[in-house]
């Protein structure tokens, strides 16, 4: 088993890992191969999460840290405490969600008001999942958080 087999993976960098949602096996995957944090976007949904990822994560002595993030209604301060939250280490960690777009959306924002990455490398990086998606939401929410983010 291999992180790089979670659904719709795309690594980063060697800290940084995005996904969907990972399976047991696949957390303890992660935890032997040194992430030491697991940031889980997504909201708990029966048939999308795992019964008690936070209590397996936590076992495997890793930082567990939920933030839900609805997908019919993304807000600002979601945004913000991902962004409190990535500025607090820099451990390893796997950063996921259902399916990787609303970890893509948020990392993509970030990553061009943080670590200065351009609009284009930000568009490029989410287009890995995003390409021929189209949610008015989202898409009305990236434009929202990208005029506050210079780059």
């Amino acid at each position: 088993m291999s992180v790089e087999e979670i659904y719709n993976a795309i690594p980063v960098n060697e800290q940084l890992l995005t996904s969907g949602q990972p399976t047991e096996d696949q957390l303890r995957a992660a935890s032997a191969d040194g992430f030491t944090r697991v940031i889980n976007l997504a909201p708990f949904e029966p048939g999308h999460s795992l019964p008690d990822e936070a209590g397996l994560v936590r076992s495997l002595n890793m930082t567990y840290v939920n933030i839900p993030v609805v997908w019919t209604a993304p807000k600002q301060s979601d945004f913000e405490a991902f962004e409190q939250v990535m500025n607090q280490s820099d451990s390893k960690t796997l950063v996921h969600c259902v399916a990787n777009f609303r970890v893509t959306a948020f990392y993509s924002l970030y990553a061009q008001k943080h670590l200065g990455w351009s609009e284009a490398q930000a568009d490029s990086f989410r287009a890995k999942i995003w390409q021929d998606s189209n949610y008015p939401i989202w898409n009305d929410f990236i434009a929202k958080v990208k005029s506050t983010v210079s780059g």
